[in-house]
């Protein structure tokens, strides 16, 4: 049995209806934006590799250092053998900090040794792939639930720790206080098994009300 995918217009369709059902004050968001292209897609290895280049700066940062990095391979392209090559000196100037560095090059090693087949990852449990992923420094639930949306596709992630979810459940459900993360939990027993869709309307929502 094929696994269900957000990339197929036909289950986001079905998410989006779940959730006006089952919850009238995040339907009535969803209402108001209609239903939203999503396309998840892309290399899983590209994905690790910009998630944590992205961890804990801007996003203009980001994108700067993701360009300066991409531009040490032919064609932008970036692969695990090669990245686990390429002299340290050489992602440092692209503006890779120390840290990342340690990060990017057990990523790639372990991905260019055969300890990780990433491509397996698109038929594992959302549990399996984020255990595995868990072996690799840098790399813990958030950047996993990044992958798990934007990449795979998959329909039921919650990233309860991302401030930006935080901030759309307090704009939509009017709170007074940012919510805990036992509180999103709870809420989310009514958007599953389409969490991610859910996810995804909170990032809109956090925008709508003027986030950063």
């Amino acid at each position: 049995m094929a696994r269900a995918h957000l990339g197929d217009s036909k289950e986001f369709r079905r998410g989006f209806n779940h959730i006006r059902e089952n919850d009238p004050k995040l339907g009535r968001f969803l209402d108001k934006h209609g239903v939203i292209k999503f396309s998840p897609q892309g290399d899983v290895f590209e994905a690790l590799v910009e998630s944590i280049l992205s961890q804990q700066i801007s996003g203009a940062s980001a994108d700067s250092i993701i360009r300066k990095v991409r531009a040490i391979y032919p064609g932008g392209k970036l692969e695990a053998v090669a990245m686990s090559k390429t002299p340290s000196r050489k992602l440092r100037s692209a503006g890779v900090s120390p840290q990342k560095l340690t990060y990017l090059k057990d990523l790639s090693t372990k991905v260019a040794k055969g300890k990780i087949d990433l491509e397996a990852l698109r038929e594992m449990e959302d549990e399996e792939v984020v255990r595995i992923l868990d072996e690799v420094k840098g790399i813990g639930p958030w950047t996993v639930h990044m992958l798990l949306i934007f990449t795979l596709g998959r329909t039921d992630v919650l990233p309860v720790d991302d401030l930006a979810v935080r901030k759309g459940v307090q704009h939509v459900y009017a709170l007074e206080e940012m919510p805990k993360k036992a509180e999103i939990e709870k809420l989310a027993e009514k958007w599953r098994p389409y969490s991610t869709v859910a996810s995804l309307y909170l990032w809109r929502s956090r925008h709508a009300a003027g986030g950063k």
